[in-house]
């Protein structure tokens, strides 16, 4: 099975389809599950996905141009590469609220994007862009954030516990309220350029 353009499909499940390097456009999906599909280096030019899963799939180095994603899951899920920048945010929107665990987002950009309670859990997320991104009130809890830039990120009363090898500045981020491991919390002085003795 594949995929037809300007299309809508509501509570479907899709499993092990091959989707790869191709485009799909104005396509619509509602309440649908992905389940070990391959759409990595995709096009989905102006598609909808709400209120969809997609477990166990390959959406590395998708072009989400102008999609939109709302109140959709991944799920043990990789999408290296992808940039959410190219996708459309509408400005006053409280439903797009997106999950992840056990995803792998790699050099990921979600540069400047509204966010607030994005969950992420149990994620690699080595290199990923949040500069200028608000995620306040969100759960970013045992992930990995290696090289992830935060710079003027909203991270108010989010909960990043047990996540770990993150560089945040202090000075140059929002992070009232937000949570950190006590161990982990100590890499927030290196901003500081100050010294601890015992």
């Amino acid at each position: 099975m594949s995929f037809d353009n300007r299309t809508q499909y509501t509570e479907h499940e899709f499993t092990q389809i091959d989707f790869s390097y191709e485009e799909l456009n104005q396509t619509e999906f509602e309440g649908c599950k992905f389940v070990q599909c391959d759409f990595s280096e995709t096009v989905f030019s102006r598609c909808r996905f709400v209120e969809c899963e997609f477990e166990q799939c390959n959406l590395s180095l998708v072009d989400p141009s102008l999609s939109r994603f709302a109140q959709c899951k991944f799920t043990s899920s990789k999408l290296v590469g992808m940039d959410w920048t190219k996708a459309q945010w509408p400005q006053f929107d409280m439903d797009s609220e997106l999950s992840f665990e056990q995803c792998i987002l790699n050099d990921c950009s979600f540069f400047g994007l509204f966010l607030d309670y994005l969950t992420l859990h149990k994620c690699k997320l080595v290199g990923v862009d949040f500069r200028e991104a608000s995620l306040s009130q969100s759960e970013i809890t045992e992930c990995d954030l290696s090289g992830a830039q935060f710079s003027r990120t909203n991270l108010e009363q989010s909960n990043l516990t047990d996540s770990y090898h993150f560089e945040i500045d202090v000075l140059n981020n929002r992070l009232s309220g937000a949570q950190f491991s006590r161990l982990e919390a100590l890499s927030l002085l290196n901003s500081l350029n100050i010294k601890l003795v015992d």
